[in-house]
């Protein structure tokens, strides 16, 4: 090996790798937004959900309260 070719290895080495750092940060397939939940589903809400006899509440009405005394 002659010393005229180690500065052109030395340049593609270095081409080579920020290539390769550039075409991973760049075109990374780790999508974070496929990742994200949106909340509880169907499931956790018929597990968490009330009793029938807690939903039969009877309806209060702020204006009906208010004209009550009138």
């Amino acid at each position: 090996m002659t010393t005229s070719e180690k500065p052109t290895q030395s340049l593609h080495r270095m081409f080579a790798e920020t290539w390769r750092t550039l075409r991973c940060d760049v075109f990374s397939s780790y999508r974070p937004e496929l990742h994200y939940m949106r909340g509880p589903g169907p499931k956790w809400r018929e597990k968490h959900a009330p009793a029938k006899a807690d939903r039969a509440a009877p309806e209060t009405s702020l204006a009906n309260g208010l004209y009550a005394g009138s």
